[in-house]
């Protein structure tokens, strides 16, 4: 603050360090000029003349020298008075402006969060997670969100190291150090390419016949799969959605898909579906996060928007 510096004065140390008594006489002198005189500020300041002179010469003291010209002449601002006026409203105006910050942080979500979902959803999987930071975003916040698409098998792994405070996707595990909450269920069909032999039977192909034939499989465990996949001819695997739709199109391999990924394919007469009523399977959806009692606000909060997107309740 200009002219708030260590000085002497008649051998007393001068204004170094702000304290409250500081602030308080500062808003005195504000106040005084602000009434244009001592006489006039009385009734603001709610104390007498002689009192209000005497915060002014305490004042003076502690900066060492003279602020205002005061007496039968009238008041008026000395040249350094003027300059500490200006002064003394950009440090009372931060001060409040502080003080608003302090009580907004009370309530205010602070921090990063960061998510990692299973790439390849559904829009409308995709348009509830969007839901859901549109709602996170319209609290008291002050959050940096970073979002990863990551394949089914990191999840997990990404979620138990700490790299991510939340995962969306299937899992097969039950990791007792994560909390599960199932959110929605993805229909996954078995397809063939209009390349393969079996094109023009897809639709109602026998498991048996399905089974003789190569497969492409994911190179991580699938959950809750009702079909006998350990006799079939696995012969490829993928990690992600595109290039397990590579090997299909191939020509060579069968392999499962979401119902959602494959129907442009399908539309184009690229891919049919083997037999859509036994060979299926529907993983569900969970939003993942680590077991802790301490877990964060800003956590609970998107967790909290989350459930309201998927219109599920909050004690779900």
């Amino acid at each position: 603050m200009t002219g708030l510096t260590h000085r002497h004065h008649r051998g007393k140390t001068m204004l170094n360090t702000l304290s409250s008594l500081d602030l308080r006489l500062i808003r005195v002198f504000r106040a005084v000029v602000d009434a244009g005189g001592i006489s006039a500020a009385q009734s603001t300041l709610n104390v007498s003349q002689s009192t209000i002179s005497n915060q002014l010469a305490a004042l003076e003291t502690r900066l060492g020298y003279r602020l205002c010209e005061r007496g039968r002449a009238g008041f008026a601002l000395t040249a350094k008075g003027s300059q500490l006026l200006n002064a003394s409203r950009q440090l009372l105006d931060a001060a409040e402006a502080f003080c608003v910050e302090a009580r907004q942080l009370e309530r205010k979500l602070v921090g990063q969060l960061r998510i990692g979902v299973v790439g390849h959803t559904t829009m409308r999987a995709h348009a509830r997670l969007s839901e859901t930071i549109r709602r996170f975003r319209q609290r008291e916040e002050a959050v940096e969100l970073v979002l990863s698409m990551l394949a089914p098998g990191t999840l997990e792994e990404t979620l138990i190291n700490g790299e991510i405070h939340m995962g969306i996707g299937y899992f097969w595990h039950r990791a007792p150090s994560l909390q599960y909450l199932p959110l929605f269920t993805e229909h996954q069909l078995a397809y063939c390419s209009q390349e393969h032999p079996l094109f023009q039977q897809a639709g109602n192909m026998p498991v048996e016949e399905a089974a003789r034939h190569d497969w492409a499989w994911r190179s991580y465990p699938l959950p809750d799969i009702p079909l006998p996949v350990e006799n079939w001819r696995i012969t490829a695997r993928a990690d992600n959605m595109e290039a397990m739709a590579v090997l299909i199109l191939s020509g060579h391999h069968l392999g499962f898909l979401p119902e959602h990924f494959a129907r442009p394919m399908v539309e184009q007469g690229l891919l049919r579906a083997l037999n859509p009523t036994l060979l299926c399977y529907h993983p569900t959806f969970h939003m993942v996060t680590r077991q802790n009692s301490r877990q964060s606000e800003v956590i609970r909060a998107f967790m909290q928007d989350l459930l309201a997107a998927h219109q599920l309740p909050p004690s779900h």
